[in-house]
């Protein structure tokens, strides 16, 4: 299954554009406007393949995984989409390139391009304080509705605190407030002094912008995402607990600790899950071919219909220590040239890079979150760097791109990494 060619891809903007107009009402002039690169409509090489395919044969080793379903789209030269492994570790159920999975932290791009778009359209200025719209947070005086979006709003991270609850009560519905307020609970840092990877600020911002606008996440991230980019399989799904989409999904799974390791022999499958566990932050839903869209759609700030600030403009490092050519803001990581997200959300790990100037786009899931987003952040690299070298195709030239990293050091990352799977202790 190729991404689509050109000629579909301006087909599918143009079908786009009459969507967009039927939901905003806007004349011609003002409709949305979007043409991807032009993509070669063939596989990429067989070397390229074999080694990106010993790629994800290691990660799914290394991360209790039983699958992946992953895009790499090289303009130049080709793409490769398809799903390695299977459903169950058993070997069991085929897996296909139109399953959908939760995307988990790229939910956070979209989370971000609903408030560059209202405040292009002027429902929302950026630097609007947070307690403007969200209440219960009056000590948050001081922090901007773009600093949510950056990562800079000095608030903690939620997850650690109840990861346990999700994977034990999936079925769970929860208030995003609620969540947000375990990552408020944590030390602050005096906000726009450095990047912090926070839920909570992502889980604020949703509600502060269906507080602006009168209408629910799920409502702004399809009329400001879906619908333009012509993702129909695309949504960030109600609270009502679900697997992730109507037709095939890939089943996601956890692996249960037991001593010196994890059992993995029985994963536990948690495909069924509330998406209020991850509401704005990271309980978007979506396919592999659509992400890979997406990814190369937001690159470019393709969404964008007012004069800029550039959203990606003025990042910061990512973490403590980590090299100069890994950043965040807007709500994404900068790779080198790329731009995109990794994360996980329960049952799945998730990563979509694309680099704007080439187009140039990896996409990746495991259906395995026992780990948090690591390997599926490692491997999107790994894929990047073997792929960001496939030769031009007949009669295409190969950009001048190059990433910061090697294959070579991101595959064995992923070995060093690798989970002990450990039987566990025989029943009395």
């Amino acid at each position: 299954m190729q991404l689509l060619s050109s000629r579909r891809w301006r087909a599918a903007t143009a079908t786009a554009a009459v969507l967009a107009l039927v939901l905003t009402g806007c004349s011609p002039e003002d409709s949305f406007s979007y043409t991807p690169p032009a993509q070669v409509d063939g596989p990429l090489p067989d070397d390229t393949v074999a080694a990106m395919q010993a790629a994800v044969d290691n990660a799914l080793a290394a991360s209790g995984a039983s699958g992946a379903i992953v895009g790499v789209w090289a303009p130049w030269s080709g793409s490769w989409v398809t799903g390695i492994g299977t459903q169950e570790r058993d070997g069991t159920g085929e897996l296909s390139t139109d399953m959908s999975f939760r995307i988990a932290d790229v939910t956070r791009l979209m989370t971000c391009d609903v408030l560059y778009a209202l405040a292009d359209e002027g429902t929302v200025e950026l630097d609007a304080l947070v307690p403007d719209y969200v209440s219960g947070v009056a000590d948050m005086e001081d922090v901007t509705l773009v600093d949510l979006c950056n990562g800079t709003s000095g608030a903690g991270s939620s997850d650690e605190t109840v990861k346990g609850a999700w994977l034990n009560t999936p079925e769970r519905i929860w208030a995003p407030l609620e969540l947000a307020g375990y990552g408020l609970a944590r030390e602050r840092l005096a906000p726009r002094t450095a990047y912090r990877d926070s839920d909570a600020g992502y889980l604020l911002l949703g509600l502060a912008l269906e507080r602006a606008s009168g209408k629910t996440a799920s409502e702004l991230i399809a009329e400001y995402v879906s619908a333009p980019l012509d993702l129909p399989n695309t949504s960030l799904p109600g609270s009502a607990p679900a697997a992730p989409g109507t037709g095939p999904v890939l089943n996601g799974h956890y692996l249960n600790p037991v001593e010196g390791g994890y059992d993995c022999a029985a994963p536990v499958d948690i495909t069924t899950l509330s998406a209020s566990s991850g509401f704005t932050d990271s309980g978007a839903v979506s396919t592999i071919t659509e992400l890979g869209r997406y990814a190369q759609a937001e690159a470019t700030q393709a969404l964008r219909t007012k004069e800029k600030p550039d959203r990606f403009g003025a990042p910061l490092p990512a973490a403590d220590g980590a090299p100069s050519w890994y950043q965040s803001t807007g709500g994404a990581y900068l790779v080198g040239s790329m731009i995109g997200q990794h994360g996980w959300a329960p049952g799945y790990a998730t990563a979509a890079y694309s680099d704007p100037a080439t187009g140039f786009t990896v996409a990746v899931v495991l259906n395995n979150s026992t780990t948090g987003a690591q390997f599926a952040q490692q491997l999107s690299w790994e894929l990047a760097a073997i792929a960001s070298k496939a030769p031009a195709a007949d009669g295409q030239t190969a950009p001048e791109f190059g990433l910061p990293f090697t294959a070579e050091q991101y595959h064995q990352a992923i070995i060093d990494a690798a989970i002990p799977c450990v039987a566990p202790p025989a029943a009395e």
